[in-house]
């Protein structure tokens, strides 16, 4: 991949050398020069998962029809100040309750720096799950989300015993029966869009999830994290800390597994986001614990901005995302997986099967390319922009 990306930053450095007397109409042409834009569309073609196909182009920094561009400067003088003023009273006003409940309250603390109030209990833990599922739906409702479309698919009985038959011995029979007693999936397991997934699930089922350990420490969010229970993780380290934060999510999920009071674990096994057409490779990190998943699939439908957060910026993507007068999301939840015998003794194949299950169920393209190709892909545009 390292190559790809030194063919494509030699190719334009090659067509841009060739040329002297094009600075002084520079001015008059497009953001993307020819040349630039067909190195592009060559890499488009190997990181097809990160690749943007809205109107605002790659990165958005493609050039904008009139109309658009006159919708943009109707929502910047009418939509953006109001929203940015209502999104910012509704993360105030949670970020207040969220204080005034862990008052007095010692947060749990655990090995490699965890820390978290998601195992608080009595009213303390209602008004925060309560009224931050609430305000979750408000602040999706204030982005421009009026209406969610969520589907619920049932397990049909004769499919159910298709599978039973299909997969279980006597022994398997037996622990998929205690897995069955408490009908509750150890972690909420979804596909990877945008940022916005993060509040749907928090509206939905307010879980815990895995963050950068930086987030614990900025302001009013880093306390909100708190209180969902989020896993710290050092994201850029390759330290031996990997297998501590790995034993944590572990013990977490088969803690909610166990408890109906824990807080549910909600884990991204593809490790970044996509454009939401594709499903990258699972890590097996959410099915090490060997407990029942719940598969949840997102989809941003769209006409001019695409809501997924791929390959652009992020202030530029709040700011376009500010300025649409209505975005959409489609949900689909699937039925609780609970896995055989083999796929508990093989996270990877649990892995496998349950993101195969989840690509058909929504004609998702699977994808064997990771967060690593796109850091290559971002840094081609990068430098293909730069050069134009």
């Amino acid at each position: 991949m390292e190559s790809e990306l030194k063919d494509l930053n030699s190719k334009q450095l090659k067509s841009t050398a060739s040329s002297d007397d094009g600075g002084s109409a520079k001015d008059d042409r497009p953001l993307l020069k020819p040349d630039a834009a067909e190195n592009i569309q060559e890499s488009e073609k190997k990181f097809a998962p990160y690749v943007r196909n809205d109107v605002y182009g790659t990165m958005g920094r493609g050039e904008l029809p009139l109309a658009e561009k006159f919708l943009i400067g109707i929502a910047i003088v009418t939509l953006l100040p109001i929203r940015v003023v209502l999104a910012m009273t509704v993360l105030v006003i949670y970020y207040l309750i969220c204080r005034v409940c862990t008052l007095f309250s010692a947060p749990n603390r655990g090995e490699d720096e965890q820390e978290d109030y998601a195992h608080m209990g009595g009213w303390r833990r209602s008004v925060v799950v309560v009224t931050g599922r609430f305000l979750s739906r408000v602040m999706l409702f204030v982005l421009g989300f009026y209406w969610i479309t969520e589907t619920f698919r049932i397990l049909d009985v004769q499919e159910k015993s298709e599978n039973e038959a299909k997969n279980q011995s006597k022994d398997e029979d037996e622990a998929k029966d205690q897995d069955e007693e408490s009908g509750r999936p150890g972690a909420i397991i979804s596909n990877h869009v945008s940022y916005l997934d993060i509040l749907y699930h928090m509206s939905s089922s307010f879980p815990s999830f895995v963050a950068k350990r930086s987030v614990a420490k900025l302001p009013l969010v880093g306390l909100i994290s708190k209180c969902l229970g989020c896993v710290y993780v050092q994201r850029e380290s390759k330290s031996s800390d990997f297998k501590g934060v790995s034993g944590v999510v572990t013990e977490r999920v088969r803690e909610a597994h166990r408890d109906k009071s824990a807080p549910m674990m909600m884990l991204f096994p593809e490790g970044t986001t996509t454009n939401g057409d594709y499903l990258l490779p699972f890590k097996t990190g959410a099915f090490l614990a060997r407990a029942p998943v719940l598969p949840v699939i997102l989809r941003y439908p769209y006409q001019r901005f695409s809501p997924a957060w791929d390959s652009i910026s992020g202030a530029r993507h709040v700011f376009f995302l500010l300025c649409q007068f209505v975005n959409h999301i489609e949900v689909t939840s699937l039925p609780v997986y609970h896995p055989s015998q083999q796929e508990k003794d093989d996270p990877k194949l649990y892995a496998e099967n349950v993101r195969r299950l989840m690509a058909s169920e929504r004609n998702l393209i699977l994808s064997d390319i990771g967060l690593a190709e796109k850091r290559i892909y971002h840094a081609a545009l990068n430098g293909l922009l730069s050069q134009s």
